[in-house]
């Protein structure tokens, strides 16, 4: 079994081929594909095996994790907390010389976020990695649901459905991007903004927003600012 330092609630798997299913990603970004409609044009004819994918997903006897690598040596946890009457999805960040994981965001009936403004999103996506999950698009929307950014630029919906035509069956995948950029979560988008060199927000639910109690130590705040600033990591370079 998977241990992360600091989180001990659960079996916890890596089980990386769920990310081969294309409708593992509409069942991963259902809280931001709210009503009929959205969810219409994600899942289409496919609903009834999105429910039964989403059952396996929920097993109390195996929790899976997705995990990325962030070139600082950070990694990334996607955690399905499996606990009868308390599911939901964990967003854990980690180093090695932590004594434990700290929490990004938590997407559930409880929620807890944003974790990443936009060019985070996108820094932490295209990242190089030695080892784990490389592929730049799983990345992207397998960390979408951490973000809040009431400031995103013109061509986020261009990214956003050149990931999900790359990895889904979704017919129309420009009308999901739009409505995934629109909900982004469960939390209203935040404000994002450089203070003594650390992003911090202004979301009532962040714990990247250090005037929250239950905000990161500031060190955390720092490290996590710079491990995720595209000014800092390096990033892939793309073909073309």
């Amino acid at each position: 079994m998977l241990k992360i330092p600091g989180y001990e609630d659960g079996p916890l798997v890596q089980d990386s081929a769920y990310l081969d299913d294309p409708l593992f990603w509409p069942v991963h970004l259902g809280t931001s594909l709210q009503g009929e409609d959205a969810q219409r044009a994600a899942f289409g004819a496919d609903w009834d095996a999105a429910m039964e994918l989403y059952r396996r997903l929920s097993s109390e006897r195996t929790w899976p994790v997705f995990s990325v690598p962030l070139s600082s040596g950070h990694t990334i946890h996607v955690v399905y907390r499996n606990i009868e009457g308390d599911r939901g999805v964990d967003y854990l960040i980690h180093h090695p010389a932590w004594s434990a994981a700290e929490t990004l965001a938590v997407d559930d009936g409880h929620f807890m976020g944003p974790g990443m403004a936009w060019p985070e999103l996108l820094s932490a996506a295209r990242q190089p990695a030695t080892e784990g999950l490389d592929d730049p698009d799983a990345r992207l929307l397998l960390l979408f649901p951490t973000l809040g950014d009431a400031r995103l630029p013109d061509d986020a919906a261009a990214t956003l459905t050149t990931a999900l035509a790359a990895l889904t069956l979704i017919e129309n995948p420009a009308e999901v991007a739009s409505v995934l950029l629109e909900n982004q979560g469960q939390w209203t988008p935040a404000l994002w903004r450089l203070a003594d060199g650390v992003w911090i927000n202004d979301g009532g639910h962040s714990y990247r927003n250090p005037g929250n109690a239950f905000a990161l130590p500031e060190g955390h705040l720092r490290e996590i600012s710079n491990a995720l600033d595209s000014r800092h990591a390096p990033v892939r370079q793309t073909p073309g």
